[in-house]
This record gives structure tokens, C-alpha cells and sequence, in this order.
């Protein structure tokens, strides 16, 4: 089925979604992209439905064709403070913020969203594979944030970044019980399945 290109068409809509949030190590992502009423890409889709040479294709017909992007970061320790959640949000709020153009409307990704400023907001369930902003959204934080995470592997090698981009694999675990962690690692999070207290 494919994807729609607005949620109303006569406001300027931005779709917002997140990467990352699910890891044990790095940072929360997010993107916020206004895309053209008129869009239209049969190859667009929730970036977890798509191969990663695919995603990393989309992404400079996405950022060629979008009237406004932008990214929004929170690190670990930042995560560790205020709450995944919380960071999620603050992430999409930091994309919002550097966009060129003022959206009406945000079209979040999810059940949950903490109000940006004035403007309304629309919660998607599974949006980022119902509408085509939310799924370029998609596309884009988690290509960049898949970008850092390979480049932080080269200074961590151990815990195999490059793969598995800090989520809680096996080898990742197996990793933190003979290496300990990282200043990259989520310390609030459940880093060992039995929590196992390590000497940081």
C-alpha cells in the first residue's frame, strides 16, 4: 500500500521520528522533514522495512527533495539524565528547531509526544509506514545515527558498532562482560541481562 503524502493538506507538515532508542550504547537520533504535497517515491518506506543499501540510497533523494530537514541528537549521558523517552522527544524537538521552514503540523511517529512550542502535533501509530514524511524522517535519523556508531566502532572495537549500532545483541552483552563499558554505553540501562554490577 502505498504511503500518503499528507495528513492535511492545507498545512505545512513536518513528520518526526526517532533511531536508536532501543540501544545500550550512543546516542538518541531523530529527524523532522517537510516534503512537497506533491511527493511521491514507491520506494519510500518505514526504514525498518528497508535494507540498509536502500535506506542509504534514499537519503540524498530525501534530502534533495524535502523543502526542510534537519536532525536532532541527545547523547548517553544526556539519555541517562532526563530518560529515553524524554531524550526522544528532546531529540525530535532539536530536528524541529533547525528546520528552515515553520511547520503547522507535526506528524509524530508513536503514541506519545511532548507538545513543541505552539504547534500542533498528530500521533501516528506505526506512522513512519502510513505516511511518507514520517518515513523519510525515519530514514534519515537512522542512516546518521548508523554513521556514528560505525565511526565510534573504530575507537571502541570490541562490542561490534558496525553491526549491531548498539543494540543489545549477544555479542554486544558478551562484549560489556569481558570489556566493561564505554563512555558511549546507557549506565540507567539494563547493560547485562543479569545485572550483573561491574566496576566502572
Amino acid at each position: 500500500m502505498a504511503l500518503k503524502s499528507f495528513y492535511d493538506k492545507t498545512l505545512i507538515e513536518a513528520g518526526c521520528d526517532e533511531a536508536g532508542r532501543g540501544c545500550l550504547a550512543g546516542p538518541v537520533y531523530a529527524a523532522a522533514v517537510i516534503l512537497p504535497k506533491k511527493y511521491r517515491n514507491k520506494w519510500l518506506n518505514d526504514s525498518k522495512q528497508l535494507t540498509d543499501e536502500d535506506r542509504y540510497e534514499l537519503r540524498p533523494e530525501i534530502e534533495e527533495k524535502a523543502l526542510a530537514w534537519a536532525i536532532g541528537v541527545v547523547d548517553n549521558v544526556e539519555i541517562d539524565r532526563i530518560n529515553i523517552l524524554k531524550a526522544s522527544f528532546l531529540a525530535m524537538h532539536r530536528a524541529i528547531d533547525q528546520l528552515n521552514q515553520s511547520p503547522e503540523l507535526l506528524l509524530i511517529d508513536g503514541n506519545r509526544f511532548t507538545p513543541y512550542k505552539q504547534t500542533p502535533h498528530q500521533c501516528i501509530i506505526k506512522g513512519d509506514g502510513k505516511f511518507l514524511s514520517i518515513a523519510a524522517a525515519s530514514i534519515l535519523a537512522k542512516t546518521y545515527r548508523d554513521d556514528f556508531m560505525k565511526d565510534a566502532a573504530l575507537q571502541y572495537p570490541h562490542y561490534g558498532w558496525d553491526h549491531n549500532m548498539g543494540y543489545p545483541t549477544k555479542f554486544h552483552r558478551e562484549a560489556i562482560k569481558n570489556h566493561s563499558t564505554t563512555p558511549l554505553h546507557r549506565m540507567t540501562f539494563q547493560l547485562l541481562p543479569n545485572q550483573l554490577e561491574m566496576e566502572l
